[in-house]
């Protein structure tokens, strides 16, 4: 999500409520500002978030950042991947609406009650202090966000305990807003949707065993090798839907660490694309990376799909890997089940004459 793209929403959103909106003076974060209830917390701020660059978010003693880098608003401890668009302009949204409704403690003993405590300096504590920074590192907007008010009426605002850093006042605002500071709500998951339906043939090598599937009716069915004992359709399936609304527990760069390499395949779909899978193995987690080519009437397909996966490395979960890189063990049926032992005092059931 580019720079200009985030503010036109959060613009449009603010258009959208502001037609009562009170437009006062800038309130600065390291100011200790007299705010009238009913009005809005930031007045102005919507036309300031087109230089904002950084945003920080910190609980418990720990920071997450989300920053802007080549037009991609993502994850700074995850490589800068991408985060949820509708979760950051939400917060952004929300936080240009925040409104003051009643001015509440400003006795530092009671701001745990609130969740407005110092969450800098409090390791225990529950509030978030949330900053949104421009290229110089410059405060644009700071926050303390405390506990939500809970509301058991129908089809009423949401209201949060807020505070600015160094103000001693707090208070209570009308408005959803919520910093997260675990980097994984910020996440991106989704990797990538191939339908089951149009994977025509997977090609898979995992350590020494080589296998191909082709389409064979509403099935896969292996070709190679030849011969093979009888398998689980219920694991074929899995195969055909290895990229099938695939989503990641976690991602890093692929060029930090992810283990050795456990196999490979390429998924070929009946319009066109073809999806190479790399499987790496690092300790007990599975890191998958992917690359896309296809024909030239897939072209742009291709590069949008690359344009989101190229360059990281995927956690799918060990699970994952059967589906990813199948060897015929996989996807062999168990042994039926021998036959029950006789009661005492029964003989054995007579062994069928041969055929």
């Amino acid at each position: 999500m580019n720079q200009n793209r985030l503010l036109a929403m959060v613009v449009a959103g603010c258009v959208a409520v502001g037609a009562g909106w009170y437009f006062g003076a800038a309130t600065r974060p390291d100011q200790r500002v007299a705010m009238d209830s009913g009005k809005l917390m930031f007045p102005d701020l919507a036309a300031k978030l087109k230089d904002a660059r950084r945003i920080e978010i910190t609980g418990k003693g720990k920071t997450t950042v989300v920053e802007l880098r080549d037009g991609i608003w993502g994850i700074a401890d995850r490589g800068g991947y991408r985060v949820l668009e509708s979760k950051l302009r939400g917060m952004l949204t929300t936080l240009t609406e925040l409104r003051l409704t009643e001015p509440r403690t400003s006795d530092p003993t009671q701001y745990a009650r609130l969740g407005v405590e110092d969450p800098t300096a409090e390791k225990e504590g529950t509030a978030n202090l949330l900053r949104v920074l421009d290229a110089g590192g410059k405060p644009i907007v700071a926050v303390i966000v405390g506990h939500r008010r809970m509301r058991t009426q129908g089809h009423v605002p949401e209201q949060v305990y807020v505070r600015l850093p160094g103000d001693p006042q707090s208070w209570l605002a009308e408005g959803g807003l919520q910093a997260d500071t675990d980097p994984q709500v910020w996440l991106d998951r989704d990797v990538i949707n191939i339908a089951h339906g149009t994977i025509a043939k997977v090609a898979a090598t995992n350590g020494d065993s080589k296998i191909e599937l082709a389409r064979d009716g509403e099935k896969l069915k292996v070709t190679v090798p030849a011969e093979y004992p009888k398998l689980e359709d219920y694991k074929l399936d899995d195969v055909a839907r290895a990229l099938e609304t695939l989503t990641f527990q976690d991602v890093k760069s692929d060029k930090e660490p992810i283990g050795d390499k456990a196999g490979e395949a390429v998924f070929s779909t009946s319009d066109g694309l073809e999806i190479s899978v790399t499987v790496n193995r690092q300790d007990k987690d599975s890191w998958t990376r992917f690359k896309v080519t296809g024909t030239e009437a897939r072209k742009a397909d291709v590069e949008k799909l690359n344009a989101k996966l190229a360059g990281w490395a995927f956690q799918t979960g060990q699970w994952k890997e059967k589906a990813f890189i199948p060897a015929l063990d996989d996807l062999k049926a168990p042994p039926p089940a021998p036959p029950p032992a006789p009661e005492p005092g029964q003989s054995p059931p007579a062994a069928e004459p041969p055929k």
